[in-house]
């Protein structure tokens, strides 16, 4: 089995097909997002592949060291072109292929007038796992 993490951004990843920002949508639209990704994961844990998740809120900043004796320096809110990290989910499965299968299918969760986002998820394998890809 090999783990990867599938990213959801709010912004910094090409535009999805349904391109409406979640902030537009209505309530019943973000239930119905919402609960396929629920749903998307009850049928990753019973198969063994789901690990964890977790969803972020779009505020925070940079943080980092200044040199001894001094504060952390801070940088935020985001810049408007920062890659603003939406939430993730990990997975645990036997090939990159299942992996590319599922994010694929992630991808379709609903958005907009009920319709398919086709948003781009970033699949990354965890460091140490060397994905098997079949060409």
């Amino acid at each position: 089995m090999a783990k990867y993490l599938l990213l959801k951004h709010y912004r910094g990843a090409p535009a999805s097909v349904n391109n409406v920002p979640m902030d537009q949508w209505t309530p019943e639209e973000v239930t119905a997002h919402i609960q396929y990704m629920r749903d998307f994961a009850d049928r990753l844990v019973e198969t063994g592949e789901f690990v964890s998740e977790q969803a972020l809120s779009p505020e925070g900043a940079w943080v980092r060291y200044d040199g001894e004796g001094r504060p952390p320096v801070t940088d935020g809110p985001f810049a408007e072109t920062k890659d603003v990290i939406a939430g993730w989910m990990i997975i645990d499965v036997d090939s990159y292929e299942r992996a590319v299968e599922l994010a694929g299918e992630l991808s379709a969760a609903p958005g907009a007038d009920s319709k398919p986002i086709h948003e781009w998820l970033e699949l990354r394998p965890f460091y140490g796992v060397t994905p098997s890809v079949t060409e």
